[in-house]
């Protein structure tokens, strides 16, 4: 036994280094490839470089040749002037000489008075005997000594150091994240940064095991990137940052974890009322209670109360929830299967436009089946009538407060259960619709009672900063919101 103990430690040793050789083997092909690959990159960049000289050395001798013909024009035009003034003087230097010669005096005197109003208005005295321009072309001369510097001074590019994400700059809102970051050193040759960001429901530093692959945003330029949209399923979110230049990325930065509170649950389908058809965070009205899928499902499915496969009784929810009767008689009612028990959360609900009625609220565990959302002690909702004409309400212990307001799209739902306090929204302005106060004294479900039509709940939500601000300055005015109060039991 030891000796074949032996004999498999050599065997697992050689395939060792048999893959160890063969991955060695890979890396100097892969170092070959890549060098040739740099050396043909280098050739492009220094192509390029000449192409961009012999551009500039084709453009300022092209310069050069206009300053050349320009001046050459000035004093072509300037040689002409003067050989036309110069013939004019000759001429009327012939005549004078033609002059000299006349005997008559008074013949004489007249072509004196002739000579001298031609010699007065001669070209020759108004033309300059000073060349417009000079012969000298120094002023297009180059001088490339600090460009011979810099191309002597050209190196291969760094790789950029890892950049480091500020913390404390850093904002978790409107589940939006905003990750700033800086370089350790001032880089001018960075071109852009790689953010890459996980969820993961451990705490600190990233885990090799069970965790998601990373999410990756390229080329990004600023050095803050802000990440929307996202809906925090998890506790908290990896983020890491690397800097590129043109040519390589550095390493990534020390990974950051950042917390990412949500409430997260689903419609626990297992309670429901018969006459709702329920599909994760969307509850539908189904007049025929069910016996469509029945007849599909046929004998199997016979059993109405048994548990959805997505729901098996060994899910931790399921566990925790307990077993339970269906909502039935009026009150199509499902609840949410996680239970609120400490904290603030936040929840949005979008109706379908058909909807006829439908209440969206809040109830303590373990309700009668035939409870309806706000008719009882231990339920606060508001609630939506679209039969008829349309009317919005807030109910608690069978006791409704009319709210005139318009009806708004989308209902957000803030519960502070340590403060006692439930509060709607709309979900779009986040304008204040009613707050419930009281004190909780059991776990919270979300509850929804719909009626001919369709609800979709949005989870994973963290409070709207709007809605923080807004919980605060009523905090801050006491007796500002009118309520329903808990009545005790």
């Amino acid at each position: 036994e030891t000796l074949q103990r032996i004999v498999s430690t050599l065997v697992n040793k050689n395939d060792e280094i048999h893959n160890f050789i063969d991955m060695l083997n890979h890396t100097i092909s892969n170092v070959q490839v890549n060098s040739s690959n740099a050396i043909s990159e280098l050739d492009e960049e220094f192509d390029g470089l000449y192409s961009v000289l012999h551009e500039m050395k084709g453009s300022m001798a092209n310069t050069i040749q206009q300053e050349e013909a320009r001046k050459i024009q000035a004093l072509q035009d300037q040689l002409s002037q003067c050989s036309r003034a110069l013939e004019s003087s000759e001429e009327l230097l012939e005549l004078a000489v033609q002059s000299l010669d006349i005997k008559n005096p008074a013949k004489l005197l007249e072509a004196a008075r002739q000579i001298k109003d031609s010699v007065t208005v001669a070209s020759a005295f108004r033309i300059s005997l000073k060349p417009k321009v000079s012969d000298s072309m120094a002023h297009m001369m180059v001088d490339f000594a600090l460009e011979k510097r810099m191309l002597q001074a050209v190196k291969f590019l760094p790789v950029p150091k890892a950049p480091e994400i500020d913390v404390a700059a850093c904002l978790v809102a409107d589940n939006c994240i905003t990750v700033s970051w800086r370089m350790p050193e001032e880089d001018s040759r960075i071109d852009h940064f790689v953010l890459e960001y996980r969820k993961t429901n451990f705490d600190g530093l990233p885990r090799l095991k069970g965790e998601q692959h990373w999410d990756l945003i390229d080329y990004i330029k600023a050095t803050q990137y802000t990440l929307s949209g996202l809906k925090f399923d998890t506790k908290y979110m990896n983020l890491r940052v690397q800097a590129c230049n043109k040519a390589v990325a550095g390493e990534y930065s020390d990974p950051v974890t950042l917390e990412t509170k949500a409430f997260v649950f689903s419609l626990d389908s297992t309670s429901s009322h018969l006459n709702l058809k329920v599909e994760d965070t969307y509850v539908e009205w189904d007049p025929t209670g069910g016996k469509g899928q029945e007849k599909i499902k046929g004998k199997e499915n016979k059993n109405s109360n048994a548990a959805s496969p997505k729901r098996a009784t060994n899910s931790p929810r399921a566990s925790a929830r307990g077993s339970r009767d269906r909502f039935a008689g009026e009150s199509y009612t499902v609840l949410g299967d996680t239970a609120v028990e400490s904290g603030q959360h936040y929840w949005e609900v979008r109706a379908q436009k058909d909807c006829k009625s439908y209440s969206v609220g809040v109830i303590y565990k373990n309700p009668g089946k035939f409870d309806q959302l706000g008719k009882t002690n231990s339920s606060w909702c508001i609630h939506v009538n679209n039969w008829l004409q349309t009317t919005f309400s807030a109910k608690h212990n069978n006791k409704a407060k009319t709210l005139d307001i318009p009806v708004p799209d989308r209902i957000g739902v803030y519960c502070d259960f340590d403060g006692g306090k439930l509060s709607f929204y709309n979900a779009s302005s986040k304008a204040l619709l009613h707050t419930f106060r009281t004190k909780f004294t059991q776990p919270l479900l979300p509850g929804f009672m719909i009626w001919c039509g369709g609800l979709t709940v949005s989870t994973g939500l963290q409070v709207p900063s709007a809605v923080n601000t807004l919980q605060k300055s009523e905090n801050g005015l006491s007796g500002s919101t009118s309520s329903l109060n808990n009545v005790a039991s």
